[in-house]
């Protein structure tokens, strides 16, 4: 058997039965070019032993895991799309293709796929993924765990050998399957999807799935909808507050991207702000800026009032609005928190923390034209002053503007300080991942087949990593 001793199948959502996703086959691909395999992610399921061709043959052409979910499962879901209620969702170009516990901590993980073909939720799409779009994804996921976001993680991308079209890139465009490992992929739209047909015993039963096997703390509660609506609402607000301190900006925080377990995924229009700006939005599709990056804990409180909406089939409202008042809360102690955590500074007092946080955005929006967003976490992190004042930007650093920024930094401690010790911390630049430099990493692999930009980078972002040592 080709998997290593620590590999444990473990497939749960077939449990659910026919209604929850529907069987479905692997598009048969010309070809199976290996362009990328995390074989960190792998060695936390059991699989870093596999040989390429082994790799390709399970996660190029779809050949069961052993013990493990066959045939794969295309997820049933509806979701708010721009907040128009669409009930013809579900996994148009993906499927689960696996299910399985994780070295140590023993959590259910699932490896999923983007762009393994048409499923019956594919409706005229061709169930495909670029190329590009593949890259990007990996880019992103590959970055955002580097800053402490909890994220999906891009576990494989397979080159698949044929032209797509697409009419906002340039076509033909090259093909690939990406699949990604993550904690759940239950949705905001699994729920809706099952409320919308009225069917309380459906909803019942993803809070028993759901609970059974992501918040086994919950078991005990008499308010089962409630209580799990409460911890939804407590890992959503850690993952906004997260993007936000990231400077990231999602793109399409429609209910069908958002899981149960408070982990971004599927990357489409995503970007990471050059600059601070509340007002940026990352899909040239969103004029209206719904999902700006400062609307964007406003866009996840409304995504949780839609997953409210569901559980009133088996709770009272009164129980659920209590749930979902936490989330103001919530969203400020994690924001204070991952402010704090970017910087490299020991805990606080809340009151400190959240004053800090906001001083840093203040001194983000005085640097302008003059101040990228991450730039500002890396030159002081730790709160290491003589550093930032002796870097590219120390006249920036000394002007008034940010004198109060300073001052508050000054009343932390440095949280594990030997960090600064690490390479990433020896450059003059921090890893960023601007628009423009995925672009010119697109256009050398397209252009003249070139991965040595691409490889260097990912290479670059787990040395800052490693340096940073977040936690998502």
């Amino acid at each position: 058997m080709p998997t290593g001793p620590l590999y444990r199948p473990d497939p749960r959502l077939p449990e659910l039965g026919p209604e929850f996703a529907d069987p479905v086959a692997a598009a048969d691909f010309p070809e199976t070019i290996l362009r990328f395999r995390n074989d960190r992610a792998a060695a936390s399921v059991g699989l870093e032993s596999l040989t390429n061709a082994e790799w390709v043959g399970h996660f190029g052409r779809f050949e069961p895991l052993p013990g493990n979910i066959d045939p794969p499962l295309a997820m049933r879901y509806h979701g708010h799309q721009f907040r128009h209620y669409n009930p013809e969702l579900g996994d148009g170009r993906g499927f689960l293709f696996a299910q399985l516990r994780e070295a140590g901590a023993g959590r259910l993980l699932d490896l999923g796929t983007k762009g393994s073909g048409q499923t019956p939720w594919s409706r005229t799409a061709d169930g495909r993924l670029t190329l590009k779009g593949g890259v990007r994804e990996v880019l992103a996921t590959a970055l955002l765990e580097a800053l402490g976001v909890p994220t999906s993680r891009s576990f494989s991308l397979v080159e698949t050998g044929e032209d797509l079209t697409r009419g906002d890139e340039p076509s033909p465009t090259r093909s690939a399957v990406l699949t990604r490992l993550s904690h759940s992929h239950i949705r905001f739209g699994t729920f809706q999807r099952h409320a919308f047909f009225e069917r309380a015993d459906r909803i019942e039963a993803l809070i028993d799935h759901v609970i059974t096997l992501y918040y086994p703390e919950l078991a005990g509660e008499a308010d089962r909808a409630t209580a799990l609506l409460g911890a939804v609402v407590a890992k959503s607000a850690r993952l906004v507050a997260r993007w936000m301190a990231a400077g990231f900006v999602h793109g399409v925080l429609n209910t069908d991207n958002m899981n149960i377990n408070g982990e971004s995924f599927d990357y489409g229009p995503y970007r990471f702000l050059p600059l601070s700006d509340p007002n940026f939005t990352a899909a040239y599709f969103d004029g209206a800026g719904l999902y700006a990056f400062g609307r964007q804990p406003e866009a996840v409180f409304w995504n949780l009032q839609q997953l409210a909406g569901c559980l009133t089939l088996v709770t009272s409202q009164d129980a659920l609005v209590g749930a979902l008042n936490g989330f103001a809360e919530a969203y400020r102690r994690e924001l204070a928190g991952a402010v704090r955590e970017r910087l490299g500074l020991a805990p606080g007092e809340p009151q400190a923390e959240a004053e800090l946080a906001n001083a840093a955005f203040r001194a983000l929006a005085a640097g302008g034209a003059d101040l990228r967003w991450e730039p500002l976490f890396f030159d002081w992190f730790c709160g290491d002053e003589a550093r930032a004042l002796a870097g590219p930007r120390a006249p920036l650093y000394a002007k008034e503007e940010f004198a109060d920024f300073r001052a508050k930094l000054a009343d932390f401690t440095p949280e594990r300080p030997e960090r600064l010790s690490a390479p990433c911390f020896a450059a003059p630049e921090p890893q960023e991942l601007i628009y423009e430099e995925i672009e010119a990493i697109w256009a050398g692999i397209a252009q003249d087949d070139d991965w040595g930009a691409f490889s260097a980078k990912l290479a670059a972002i787990e040395t800052a990593r490693t340096g940073y040592g977040l936690t998502p």
